[in-house]
């Protein structure tokens, strides 16, 4: 089975949404990543509508608040047919654990939970933010090692993570464990606003589960092109 390649969809319109869609090709075969941007604007209703479809949709929003509010919201999120969502992993155990029950608990009957993703550091994170700004002690590949591995124990299906980082953590945490990588770029495009990037080829080689691909798909002249390009590439 071919690991997805999703595309996110950072547009500001229902109009830009559905001519990008319109270049992708046929909704089975199109793995989607639904942001802040595009969930804050349209709301749930699009992603509702946009499973109903068929896309494979990563719903994208980084939960992050007290245990309680996070299971509420994770079992309203787990009822709009998405496959993959989010959770900042630096909210701690509890807060991880309870959005991994409110899938389970929001799921409806006959269908598979959301898989639980938790956000380790933001691939905008460089290593002089994370000793300057947030006073981390810890090297950046001991801290995403550090924070995946309290993700797993606290029933996370998964991380966010650098492809540069995933290496270390399946020597560290194992194979069982999702590892989906944004900041890949092509080797013509720029870094944009991320420091920590890599090709789909050494997303592939160093092990990712899944890779997220923003711009140098939407901005092409050829989206569908660029998509099917980068799919091979990683599989």
């Amino acid at each position: 089975m071919a690991k997805p390649v999703f595309i996110a969809l950072d547009v500001a319109s229902k109009e830009e949404l559905d001519q990008l869609l319109a270049q992708l090709g046929e909704p089975k075969e199109t793995s989607i990543k639904i942001g802040m941007e595009l969930f804050y604007h349209l709301g749930s209703e699009i992603v509702v509508d946009l499973a109903q479809k068929g896309y494979n949709i990563f719903l994208d929003l980084k939960m992050h608040d007290i245990p309680n509010t996070v299971y509420n919201g994770a079992k309203q999120i787990a009822a709009l047919g998405i496959k993959y969502t989010t959770i900042h992993a630096l909210g701690g155990s509890e807060m991880i654990y309870a959005a991994k029950a409110g899938l389970i608990a929001g799921t409806p009957v006959g269908q598979v939970a959301p898989k639980l993703l938790a956000v380790t550091e933001l691939t905008s994170i460089s290593d002089e933010i994370l000793k300057n700004e947030q006073h981390c002690e810890l090297p950046m590949s001991q801290q995403v090692v550090s924070l995946a591995k309290m993700a797993q124990k606290a029933g996370a299906d998964g991380v966010i993570c650098s492809p540069l980082e995933v290496e270390k953590l399946r020597a560290e945490v194992g194979d069982k464990f999702l590892y989906v990588t944004p900041g890949i770029r092509l080797t013509a495009n720029s870094d944009d606003d991320q420091s920590r990037i890599a090709t789909p080829a050494q997303a592939k080689k160093w092990g990712s589960s899944a890779i997220v691909v923003g711009r140098p798909i939407t901005k092409a002249e050829n989206p569908k092109a660029i998509y099917d390009m980068i799919k091979k590439e990683f599989n």
